[in-house]
């Protein structure tokens, strides 16, 4: 029996209770009343104002029947009591709400005069119930039971059932349907819509089928919002064959759907994940007279969004925007388009769209704001990340699970794995329960920072909390068991799946696939291939381009275009990654025809190509050193406005270098510049490279300066000894020095005609203590000095009148000689 969420305590209300001033208050006059014998069951809206201490309060006020309108006998017994409260119907529910649900809220009530009035009784349980307390309406309504002039009557069940169905107490509820009978209370049409909304709203859509049956026995006819109903409890669930069912049913029997049906209908197929169908039925609803409103058009976006055409639902917004008089985008439309622009990777779009609903005056929820926190933490963005989630607490709402995890997974995605379990242990104190996707995403950031034993006991920590691991832990492991190349750590990943009854699906079974070609066991990893077609599980583009890609890399190209003849069999469409591969393979072949109808057929099935694709591409063309075609497809990228990465750049520097278009490599080092491209060590060897053969140096020291020490290791000492000599003679000896430093903290092979280089330029501006530094790091470096760099020293030691290094240099020198043979 579900059980209700407990009552926030009730602050005082300051618009049932204006402050006291010292100023006489104005009141704003209430409208006139129409029907003077009606007034005492309408609500008034009732204001305060204090324009001295610049104060103001509105409040609905109901009053009910007063101690002049109960009954004679009544009136006499109450009148000569002070206990006896004559309140208006809003000041009993203020009272009443005061008071704990565990209190005596029975004698506040028998202190009201009201009580003596069986018309305040439908009232009183109104407005409890608008309040939604439902511990306060359920003791009225006890208390109200067992007043003498009480009389059941169908419109206060009606409303205490619904009160049920709003707490998810479909026992309670259904209790209360037969109570009400026994009470001789017959139900109506509003009784049976209300049991039928309690039932939906729990997911028992049987119970609610079988209800329409009691309904239909009872010969009491079905209204529209039944059928609404009814669609919605079986929507709810994702059951959209039954909904649809429901309302061709409706169609029939004469009640039309209205745009409320159409709605749930809609819902329907988004909740069971019939993307397709929700648009196709959209697409019929146009065609009728009924237009569509604020919340169809958001499930139309959230399925765009599901099915990949963001660019519709972007559309679809904007034209939202610009006819705000008839459907204005909300809270929802905002958020859904935040998580397009997410699932696109255009993050900045999603801040502007974020930006743009709070200049609309919309107030973000907890959803909207971890909406745009996802997005960032996506991309592992986790200052962003950060902000947001202090922005959230600095905006008076309180972080969930939600939020916790996206701030872990930022941390996560950005390498920084102690962060994330930071965030995760915080989420713990301040009462917030991790789910499975927070151990999954902590996992994660420990499996991708190679941190494998942190996460297998991670994952022993989470069964010891309850939490069993589910396909998404499992495909975690095992990429991470693939990343640190442990083979046993795969299978004992595997063995423990399959003793915890945890049948893997096809993510799982591609990342062991994956993992197993990481460490170069490829039988182990076509044998698990061999045995997931056996557990009728079917492999997806994914398998096929780990298994096409994998065994390219070791030259099995037989067996790689096998698997690509059976993804064809199985008529699975080529994807980016698979087109990519082929190229690869067919590249390393050298096939260039092939390579070039690949790319081709590519472009023909509207699969665009990626920054991988066309590296594969430049790559191609850099074996059979066409320098032109590489640079062709390097202005193809530019026209389709793919963003560049540094191996696309460094493939086609090289490719560019080999051609001898060197002044084309500094372009590209000047575009990778401006567009903060960063420098890898493929791309910095190339770039000097070039620089040396235009022996443009000064070129060569800028980038020299800015490149990271391990970066140097990729270069050769020749060129590095160019660059130095370069630097010497030019005068920037501190530079030179820098240069110096960075060779060795990159671990480089110095040898000793580098440091003659140095002593050589060191000598010529007459910095001779540091040319005898630089001898002593010859020395600790195990290169023995020859006697005539001590021999060079020598005279500026003598000028500089510093005896202390004459007689050094003198030991030095004297001891060479006595080793010369």
């Amino acid at each position: 029996m579900a059980t209700a969420p407990s009552e926030p305590p009730n602050p005082p209300n300051p618009y049932l209770n204006p402050p006291k001033t010292p100023q006489p208050p104005i009141w704003i006059k209430p409208t006139p009343r129409t029907k003077q014998d009606r007034s005492w069951e309408e609500k008034k809206l009732v204001g305060f104002v204090d324009y001295d201490k610049g104060r103001h309060c509105v409040s609905t006020e109901v009053s009910g029947v007063g101690k002049d309108r109960i009954p004679a006998r009544y009136r006499l017994r109450v009148e000569g009591s002070r206990w006896q409260k004559d309140w208006k119907v809003s000041e009993v529910v203020d009272q009443v709400l005061r008071v704990d649900h565990w209190e005596d809220i029975e004698g506040v009530l028998n202190c009201w005069v009201g009580r003596f009035a069986r018309k305040n009784f439908p009232l009183l349980i109104r407005e409890i119930m608008n309040t939604g307390s439902l511990q306060h309406a359920v003791h009225v309504f006890h208390w109200m039971k067992n007043q003498k002039n009480y009389c059941a009557r169908n419109d206060i069940y009606n409303m205490m059932i619904r009160l049920h169905a709003r707490y998810n107490r479909t026992d309670q509820a259904r209790g209360l349907f037969f109570e009400m009978q026994e009470w001789r209370c017959k139900p109506d049409v509003e009784t049976y819509n209300a049991l039928i909304n309690a039932h939906g709203r729990a997911g028992q859509w049987r119970w609610a089928l079988n209800i329409m049956e009691d309904m239909l026995r009872a010969a009491i006819p079905p209204s529209r919002t039944t059928y609404n109903n009814l669609i919605s409890s079986c929507g709810s669930g994702g059951n959209w064959k039954e909904a649809l069912e429901i309302c061709k049913t409706m169609t029939e029997n004469g009640v039309g759907p209205d745009l409320v049906t159409h709605n749930i209908v809609l819902s329907a197929f988004k909740n069971g994940a019939q993307y397709s169908k929700a648009l196709a039925y959209f697409e019929l609803m146009k065609k009728t007279n009924i237009y569509p409103d604020t919340i169809t058009l958001n499930i139309v976006i959230h399925c765009l969004v599901k099915l990949g055409q963001f660019g519709k639902a972007v559309d679809i917004f904007n034209l939202m925007r610009e006819k705000k008089a008839e459907c204005p985008p909300d809270i929802i439309t905002f958020t859904s388009v935040i998580h397009a622009y997410s699932v696109c990777g255009q993050i900045e779009n999603c801040k502007a769209v974020f930006d743009m609903m709070l200049a609309e005056g919309l107030k973000p929820n907890i959803i909207s704001y971890n909406a745009l926190l996802g997005a960032y933490a996506s991309h592992g963005m986790h200052m962003e990340a950060l902000a947001i989630f202090k922005l959230i607490k600095r905006n008076g709402l309180r972080p969930d699970t939600v939020s916790y995890t996206s701030l872990l997974n930022a941390y996560g995605r950005s390498g920084q794995p102690e962060k994330a379990r930071e965030v995760f242990d915080m989420m713990k104190r301040n009462s917030c329960k991790p789910n499975r996707v927070s151990y999954n995403a902590l996992i994660d950031a420990y499996g991708s920072a190679g941190m494998l034993e942190e996460a297998v006991e991670l994952l022993r920590e989470m069964e010891k909390n309850g939490i069993q691991p589910d396909n998404v832990s499992i495909s975690t492991l095992l990429a991470a068991c693939g990343r640190c190349c442990q083979i046993v750590k795969i299978d004992s990943v595997l063995l423990a799946a399959k003793s915890r009854g945890i049948k893997l699906n096809i993510v799982a079974y591609n990342s062991a696939i994956g993992s197993y070609m990481s460490v170069g066991e490829y039988d182990k990893a076509l044998t698990l291939y061999k045995l997931m077609r056996e557990n009728k599980i079917k492999p997806d583009a994914v398998t096929f381009n780990i298994l096409i890609s994998g065994l390219c890399k070791v030259g099995r190209y037989m067996e790689s275009q096998k698997f690509v003849n059976e993804m064809m069999d199985m008529q699975i469409p080529l994807s980016k990654e698979v087109y990519s591969s082929l190229i690869c393979m067919y590249s390393k072949q050298g096939q260039l025809t092939k390579v070039e109808s690949t790319f081709n057929m590519m472009k023909e099935t509207g699969c665009f190509p990626d920054v991988i694709t066309y590296t594969a591409m430049i790559h191609a063309y850099g074996i059979v050193e066409n320098w032109k075609k590489a640079w062709e497809i390097f202005q193809d990228m530019e026209k389709n406005d793919t963003r560049l990465d540094p191996i696309a750049c460094s493939s086609l520097m090289e490719v560019l270098n080999r051609g001898c278009q060197h002044t084309k490599v500094l372009q590209m080092a000047e575009l990778m510049r401006q567009k903060h491209i960063p420098l890898n060590s493929s791309a910095s060897f190339e770039i000097i490279s070039a620089c040396s053969m235009l022996r443009d140096w000064k070129k060569a020291s800028e980038i020299v300066e800015h490149m990271e020490p391990s970066l140097f290791s990729s270069l050769s000492l020749g060129i590095l000894n160019q660059l130095l000599c370069f630097l010497g003679k030019s005068g920037r000896i501190e530079t030179m020095i820098k240069l110096f430093y960075k060779i060795v903290t990159s671990g480089s092979n110095v040898s000793s005609a580098t440091y003659s280089i140095l002593l050589k330029n060191l000598l010529a501006v007459g910095k001779w203590r540091k040319y005898i530094e630089v001898l002593q790091w010859m020395e600790d470096a195990g290169i023995q000095p020859s006697l005539y760099m001590y021999n060079n020293v020598l005279p500026y030691a003598w000028k500089d009148n510093s005896m202390e290094h004459v007689v050094l240099i003198q030991e030095r020198i004297s001891s060479l000689r006595e080793n010369v043979p």
